[in-house]
């Protein structure tokens, strides 16, 4: 009875979301000293048309994954979206409204952008305290990890 059946959303969400949209549909009151870091999608599911104001997206992923990933951090804004990987302080940064598959990285083109969204990502990881890898001496880093 929440949400309408066969419609698709064009609303982007992330896995941060998934906690205080379920607290809110079992009303739960989510207000903690921690805030959450996400954002309820229940007006979504209600009407997936809904306008829901303008927000970055945020991801961390701090360590090498057994799926191949490595140190890195990401913002998406509209349609821009910055990787910043954490080995060797490179950047990326695609415009996903033409560029889906992130094939060109614009870094050079759209400096300021890229500086934008560069201060914006650290930003948002001082302030939710996020946890920064730590170089190590002994591992040697992998290009085809990312």
């Amino acid at each position: 009875g929440v949400a309408m059946s066969g419609v698709v959303c064009d609303t982007p969400i992330t896995s941060h979301d998934f906690l205080p949209t379920m607290l809110e549909l079992c009303g739960i009151d989510g207000t903690s000293a921690r805030p959450l870091d996400g954002r309820s999608m229940v007006s979504l599911l209600r009407n997936p048309d809904a306008i829901e104001p303008a927000r970055a997206i945020h991801w961390h992923y701090p360590h090498y994954g057994n799926q191949g990933g490595a140190p890195s951090g990401a913002i998406r804004e509209g349609d821009w979206k910055l990787i910043e990987w954490f080995e060797d302080g490179s950047i990326e940064l695609y415009d996903l409204a033409n560029d889906p598959g992130e094939r060109t990285n614009l870094v050079l083109d759209r400096p300021e952008v890229a500086d934008r969204l560069q201060k914006a990502l650290g930003a948002w990881r001082r302030g939710v305290d996020a946890a920064m890898p730590r170089p190590d001496p002994e591992h040697e880093a992998k290009p085809e990890a990312r």
